[in-house]
This record gives structure tokens, sequence and C-alpha cells, in this order.
């Protein structure tokens, strides 16, 4: 009998749900967006409530279209936007307020102090992660001071701090848990005793009866009710989007690379059982837990990838729907000389810039919106490229392929460039969706679908490699050119208490 696992993918600008068979393959699967939220210049908030609602929606949709009785669902897996902060009612589940997206900058402030004060090195030490505003910390520090009586609440166990994953399980089945890759981005988890660091706690003034259980990746964490689905469904694998993207693309060993091509962009090397050690300014973090071991990995991130697009369309208005880019693009030979370097919200690795905007440079008159098109695709590229190289650097080992994925990866286009400006292959799978796929996979362990990552690897297939094509010459210049743009686009912003 075909075995079945509904994977749950709640990103930052939309929620998916994919049915996969045991071979690995979509059998049905739903998207919807949901809003965004942006109070104030550097804010960016979600509704946990459209959150749970989008994610539910496709879930029953997915299912539904699958044809499958919701009864042969082996279990769910679970992937999330990653570091997004939520702050719920332990009893109701109702929110206190909007969530915190990750890529918000309105404790940018707070970080800075930190930093004036010689904390950063500590921190690093511990979590793996960069003092920034990225990471969830100070902005739960920042909800639990700034919502009324949230902090006395919290303290006496009235409400429940959570990344999205613990949301949605904690809406489906009650129990409050996340797993060790999402406690990892939370600034608050020693990844070296794989739990909740008291130190850190004190740093941040998070008293501990607010935060969630820490699990497994792969493992049973419960069943969600029978109300949401029709039928009772274990919940057995969660992970953050970028760790279950990671496993899903198949790099199961160490120093194999993926690239997410999603709202942003996010490099993962597999860095072996111990937490690797950076010196340009990469994350150590954890990957996954399967079978008592942990995994972990060396990343960078980029703020600003697929929703440069999304800027492209709902900002400046030149493109209806972001598949449109690619056609717009290459109806151009080039950028015609123009740079978009798009820091809306900071840069992120190797920069880590709260204070960098977005700026673009090099148009003439002659300046069409295909240029500034091409130029913000290939802005994306350039960010990565940026990130390998930098990644290089700390592995000490030279990489032979990148392995793609996410929505953008589906462009061509981007897919050749990024290929030209690195000078090895970008390899796309057959399954772009990996992010759901590893969520899947990671479930399917648990409840034995599969017997071990070993047994998965052959699921992984290539659909398209892109080989470079472009000189080193030419392509050493285009690195030097966008340094230069980079330059521009640094510490424009004031920083604010």
């Amino acid at each position: 009998m075909t075995h079945y696992i509904l994977a749950l993918d709640q990103g930052t600008t939309s929620s998916r749900a994919i049915v996969f068979d045991d071979a690995g393959v979509a059998v049905a699967s739903c998207q919807r967006e949901f809003p965004q939220h942006f109070p104030q210049p550097g804010w960016v908030e979600h509704d946990p409530l459209d959150i749970w609602a989008s994610q539910l929606a496709c879930a029953r949709a997915a299912l539904t279209d699958s044809g499958v009785d919701p009864a042969r669902i082996a279990a769910i897996g679970i992937a999330n936007q990653r570091e997004t902060t939520l702050l719920w009612d332990r009893v109701t589940g109702e929110p206190v307020a909007n969530a915190i997206v990750w890529q918000d900058r309105r404790t940018a402030g707070a970080c800075d102090r930190l930093r004036e004060a010689g904390r950063a090195a500590m921190i690093a030490e511990l979590t793996g992660l960069e003092l920034d505003a990225y990471f969830s910390a100070t902005k739960l520090q920042w909800l639990l001071d700034h919502v009324p009586g949230a902090r006395q609440r919290a303290e006496r166990g009235e409400l429940a701090f959570g990344t999205v994953d613990s949301y949605l399980v904690y809406r489906l089945c009650g129990r409050h848990v996340t797993d060790t890759s999402n406690a990892a981005r939370t600034m608050l988890f020693n990844i070296h005793t794989l739990a909740w660091d008291d130190a850190l706690l004190a740093l941040f003034d998070i008293p501990r009866a607010v935060l969630p259980e820490i699990v497994p990746s792969s493992g049973l964490v419960g069943h969600a009710a029978a109300e949401w689905f029709g039928h009772p469904i274990p919940i057995a694998g969660i992970a953050g989007d970028q760790q279950a993207a990671t496993f899903g693309q198949a790099c199961h060993r160490k120093g194999m690379v993926k690239n997410t091509y999603g709202t942003g962009c996010f490099m993962l090397m597999h860095a072996g059982a111990t937490p690797p050690v950076s010196h340009h300014r990469l994350l150590s973090t954890v990957g996954w837990t399967l079978d008592g071991r942990s995994d972990y990995l060396l990343e960078g991130s980029v703020f600003m990838g697929g929703a440069t697009v999304q800027w492209l369309r709902d900002g400046l208005g030149i493109i209806r729907q972001s598949r449109e880019v690619e056609a717009l693009s290459t109806s151009v030979p080039d950028s015609g000389g123009v740079m978009l370097v798009p820091a809306f919200t900071g840069l992120g690795a190797p920069h880590w810039d709260p204070y960098a905007r977005a700026t673009i440079l090099g148009m003439t008159r002659g300046t069409t919106a295909a240029h500034i098109a091409r130029a913000a695709l290939e802005a994306i590229a350039y960010q990565s490229a940026d990130l390998l190289t930098t990644m290089q650097k700390d592995a000490a080992c030279a990489v032979t392929e990148l392995r793609a994925d996410g929505g953008a990866a589906r462009n061509d286009l981007l897919m050749q460039f990024q290929a030209d400006l690195l000078g090895i292959p970008v390899v796309r799978p057959r399954v772009t969706e990996t992010t759901a796929l590893g969520a899947a996979w990671l479930a399917g362990l648990a409840c034995g679908v599969w017997e071990s990552p070993a047994a998965l690897e052959h699921q992984w297939q290539v659909d398209t490699c892109f080989e470079p094509r472009m000189p080193a010459e030419r392509r050493a210049a285009l690195m030097a050119r966008w340094a230069r743009a980079v330059a521009h686009a640094r510490s424009w912003a004031e920083p604010e208490d």
C-alpha cells in the first residue's frame, strides 16, 4: 500500500501544502498568499491568524485535491519561515500582538547597545549566530516590553512564545514545542548543549515560563485533532524551512551545499556532527536532530531574494505577476550597466548591516523597466555569489556544485547567471519544492515510511544542470562592480533608539 505524507510549508509571503507519496512525488498541492503589514519603515508584521487560516486552508485543499483519505496520511511534516516571533495566550491560542517577521529591523538599536556592551562574542560562542535583529530574542524582548501586561503575564506562565512551527503545532494539537533547528534561530538556544541557555535568557530578560519544549526534528510530537482534517493525523516532522530544504536536497553529507531562492536566499553547507566556527560572519546552526544525532550547517542569509521581484510587482508595478520577470528581463541582452542592491531591510551575510538601504546605480536616459528587472534578478545571483565565496573561505574546501531550489530556481536566466558568477554548475532538481519535501522526509522517517536518510537519496533527481559559460575575467569584473555598488548602499539609514 502506498504511504502518503502531508507537508506544510509555511513561508514568509505564502502558505503551501503538498501531499507526497512514498516515492517523493507530489500528488497534490495548494498555495495561498497572505497579507504583509508594514506599520512603520523597517517594520514587518504578520497576523498569526492569517498564518493559521491560510495554512489550514491549503492543507485541506491539498488533501481534497489528492483524493487521499485522511486516514491514509501517515504523518504531517512542518517546515516554516524561521525567526518570526509570535506570542499568544496559552489557554485560548489567541495572539496578543502581530508576529514580528524575521525581516523586521525595529530592534537593530537594541542589538547595537548589546554590541557596544561587548556581548556579541559571547552570543556567537553560545548560539553560532551574529548579533542581529534578524533573530527572535530581541523581537520577543520587544513584545514583552511593549505589549501592555505581556511581561507580567509571561512570567506567570499565561503566555506562550514560539516561532511559526510552534504556533502551528499548538493550533493543530495543543502542544507547545519547537524542534532544535528552529530553537537554534532564536538566539536563546545553546547549540552545544542543545538547550535553552540561562545566560542568554538573563541577557535578553526572557522568562523561561514562556518558552516551548524542545523536541527532535524527526519524531512524533502529537496528533492533529480530527476537527481539522476529519481524522487525527500524527505530526512527526518539524524543521526550519532552510534546514528542511537542505535535508530535502539530500545534502546529508559534509561539504554539500544548497541555495534556496525564496523570499530571501539561504545558502547552507553540511558541516558534520559538530558546530562549525565561522571567521567570516556566517552562521553556525543546527540542521536537524534525527535518531539521537544532530547535524550542523554553515549558513549565509540574503534578506531580499524573490522579495525583490515582488517589489517590482507591488512597489513599481512594472510586472503584473512575478513569473513575468523572466520574459521582461530576457527582452534586453543585459542590464545596460544598471546595478540594483536590494537592501530594503538591510544587508545580511556577510555584511550584517541593518542600516544599509536599497539603491539603483548606473541608470541613464536609455534605462528601461526591462533593464531594472534584469538588474533585480542579477542582484539575487550577486548576493548568493558573495555567500558562496565567503563559505568556501570558512570551510577551506572547494565546492564543486550548488544545488538550487525554491520558486525563483525555476527561472532559467537567473540560474544560468548564477552559474556564470560562481564558475561551478548550478543543479536544479526535479522537485524544486525541497522545503516541503524535506519536511515530508523527516516526518516519514519518524513513522517508518522510509528507513534512513540513505534510502531517500535515490529519490533526489536532476532536472537541469546549468554549466558556467562566462570567462573568468568577466566574472571578476562584474563581482568587483557589485562590491562597489554594495559600498554605496551601506550605512545609509540613521540608527534608531
